[in-house]
């Protein structure tokens, strides 16, 4: 499936990206502020689903519209506007739009209308083809990782907004894996667009796009059904993911804060050290919905064959800082002549997790922090 959104508010953007993710799994989504790149987009490549804001900065989104219908092809259109007299929502029905939404509008309803629209189902091939490749193609298109965000806890935080301050709500969502490496994508697209200052830590996103839009994505990841891992093989390899990088993070926040380096940054990078394992896993769930069969070697073939490839994708896909994913990177493999004090602690985080009492390469780690056996006593402890 192909999605088009034409929308010039960035946030706004990478909300309805994030809704439309969670919809339609494996879709493929085209993000453009301009209606003359929007239109080249159209005549290039289609669209099954089009969302699209009344007016750009270079003109009128009614313009992809009007191209849209004269064509052959038939897309879902939902025109997205601030105008919401009589006189403008019939001139958009004028074209045959599939749905009008008024600005501001709530995320649940945008997911519902959407939903009624266009039937996901409609857009699963008939034959599947064999997993391998349905990883190697499924990387072109969005993926959000598997999420357990509860829609009932996120409604009742939407009503206490007004008095959430942004360390409430980073506190409140402190190790949430998914909804941290979206809410990090949404933040360095805008971040990087107003100041071209990274953003590297959870607290930041929220403070970047405000508490209320910050809910908003939590809320279109709690609606994301797709998020959750129905097969209880995939669930139980994404918790033990999930919990070791949980553990890394702890760690890794442990030492820099005894060495006086950036705590939030490392729990950070630690935290999504697994993020392309946690990829592949959704990917596989979405594999068995589409009636695909996986045998229980094939999972540890696929993560083994497929984790790194995604990993690396996602990062950059996601706006990530280079320095997060260098972080990132050395909790897995780390040059025995490296220097950064951040890259030593992550990869001493990362053996202190994995062996039961402290290897040689990860004391002579410790010892180049100036950290000794004494200092690291309560690692077990």
């Amino acid at each position: 499936m192909k999605a088009l959104i034409l929308e010039d508010d960035v946030l706004l953007a990478d909300l309805i990206e994030t809704v439309v993710g969670g919809l339609y799994p494996g879709v493929t989504v085209f993000v453009t502020a301009s209606v003359t790149t929007a239109l080249e987009h159209w005549l290039q490549y289609g669209a099954d689903l089009m969302i699209i804001d009344w007016n750009l900065p270079d003109g009128s989104g009614l313009d992809v519209v009007r191209a849209a219908r004269q064509s052959d092809g038939n897309p879902a259109i939902v025109m997205i506007s601030g105008r919401s007299d009589r006189e403008s929502v019939l001139k958009a029905a004028h074209y045959r739009i599939s749905g009008y939404i008024s600005k501001p509008f709530d995320v649940s309803l945008l997911h519902q209308k959407l939903a009624a629209l266009v039937d996901p189902a409609s857009f699963q091939s008939e034959t599947l083809p064999e997993l391998d490749e349905f990883l190697r193609t499924s990387m072109g298109s969005v993926t959000q990782l598997p999420a357990a965000v509860d829609v009932v806890k996120v409604i009742e935080l939407f009503d206490r907004r007004h008095e959430l301050s942004v360390s409430q709500l980073a506190e409140r969502w402190n190790g949430e894996v998914a909804l941290t490496t979206r809410l990090l994508d949404v933040a360095n697209s805008a971040s990087l667009q107003r100041t071209g200052e990274p953003v590297r830590n959870l607290k930041d996103a929220i403070a970047t796009m405000g508490v209320d839009r910050a809910l908003q994505h939590a809320m279109a990841l709690s609606l994301d059904m797709s998020g959750q891992l129905q097969d209880t093989r995939l669930a139980e390899i994404a918790a033990g993911f999930l919990e070791k990088s949980k553990k890394v993070a702890s760690e890794a926040e442990r030492i820099a804060l005894r060495v006086a380096a950036n705590h939030s940054e490392a729990y950070t990078a630690a935290l999504l050290s697994r993020v392309g394992e946690l990829a592949v896993v959704k990917v596989m769930q979405q594999y068995l919905d589409r009636k695909g069969l996986i045998d229980d070697g094939q999972f540890e073939s696929a993560l083994q064959t497929w984790a790194q490839s995604y990993g690396n994708r996602l990062k950059v896909q996601w706006h990530l800082p280079l320095q997060l994913r260098e972080l990132i990177g050395a909790v897995h493999f780390l040059p025995r002549d490296a220097t950064s004090e951040s890259k030593l602690i992550m990869r001493a985080s990362a053996m202190l997790t994995d062996e039961e009492s402290p290897g040689e390469e990860c004391l002579r780690l410790l010892r180049r922090l100036g950290l000794n056996d004494h200092n690291m006593e309560s690692h077990n402890g």
